[in-house]
């Protein structure tokens, strides 16, 4: 009976992992989601030790709302900006690629920062004036940093690689840019400005 049981167990395992298997080839945005819900989170922990911090003090929960954002807002409507330039120029190539790349950042871009400055506000249970106040302060010089990257990054996927993998493409090239956001999400752009110029009078002086 044990030795059936265990059978029976692995069947219905390996059943499970072919059905999984078979929904994330119909289904691009569920590999995006898993991907995003892992990404994110690694990223703040990455930007919370450069902080300083350990195993022992860090911020789960910090942690778990970054998660929550890139799985459950950040790959769906990635997920349908990418379906929809696909729609919208359906070739594959680098003139098309620089023009989806240039039309993410007029478009895509400004949208995905107001959001996610407002919506990690909302997730600490900030009150919305509090959460717009946030967005109006940090948009712009993170909008500004990304502009720098994100056209050449696009370029790349959009005329490289196949429209099912541009969503994880995308998630995992964003690990670097999540741990951005992350010091943005807990500096203010101040402190930025002080610390670039302490270290242009240190580099005067010197």
């Amino acid at each position: 009976m044990a030795v059936q049981a265990v059978k029976l167990l692995q069947s219905t395992v390996a059943n499970w992992q072919r059905h999984l298997a078979a929904k994330a080839k119909l289904h691009p945005m569920a590999k995006g989601a898993v991907t995003y819900a892992i990404m994110w989170p690694t990223g703040s922990l990455i930007q919370q030790t450069l902080e300083g911090r350990h195993f022992g003090n860090y911020d789960w929960q910090r942690a778990l709302r970054f998660s929550l954002f890139g799985a459950l807002y950040v790959a769906p409507t990635l997920y349908g900006w990418v379906r929809l330039s696909s729609a919208m120029w359906p070739q594959t190539n680098f003139r098309i690629g620089i023009i989806k790349a240039i039309t993410e950042q007029i478009s895509y871009g400004p949208f995905a920062c107001v959001s996610f400055f407002m919506g990690m506000s909302l997730l600490e249970f900030k009150t919305l004036s509090e959460a717009i106040d946030e967005a109006k302060e940090k948009v712009a010089p993170t909008y500004k940093v990304g502009v720098c990257i994100w056209p050449f990054i696009q370029t790349i996927n959009f005329a490289l690689v196949p429209e099912h993998n541009r969503v994880v493409f995308v998630s995992i090239c964003s690990l670097m840019w999540t741990i951005f956001l992350a010091f943005m999400k807990t500096h203010h752009p101040t402190e930025l400005t002080e610390h670039s110029h302490h270290e242009s009078l240190a580099e005067t002086q010197s």
